[in-house]
């Protein structure tokens, strides 16, 4: 029963988070973050959330440095907006996952464009 509460706190955070991250002032958060994974701890006290950018891992790693700088500014509006009596620990990770993904993308492409040129 505690997994259902815990896949929808994890699911909840990372909407909220997602939210929360547009209105953050700091420089050094991208503006095309993007939130991966949001994994909640079995007691409720730690939150891994995977975050990658677009631009590449330089700028995800900058944003990282700005959210765990805002990462009590987070956490409390966290409370205050899904009403947890005790808000998660958030940890920050740096994820690849945009940027491979985009790279297979473009293999896929190229193999797709030679199949064409080999069928004329």
């Amino acid at each position: 029963m505690a997994s259902f509460k815990i896949g929808r706190l994890s699911e909840d955070i990372k909407r909220e988070l997602s939210l929360l991250i547009r209105e953050l002032k700091d420089p050094r958060i991208s503006k095309m973050l993007s939130i991966i994974r949001c994994e909640v701890s079995g007691d409720l006290s730690h939150c891994k959330v995977n975050v990658s950018a677009l631009e590449g891992e330089a700028a995800t790693k900058e944003s990282i440095k700005g959210l765990n700088s805002a990462s009590g500014f987070l956490r409390r509006e966290l409370g205050n907006r899904l009403h947890l009596r005790k808000c998660p620990e958030l940890h920050f990770i740096a994820d690849g996952s945009i940027a491979y993904s985009a790279k297979i993308n473009n293999i896929l492409k190229e193999l797709d464009t030679e199949d064409e040129n080999s069928a004329d």
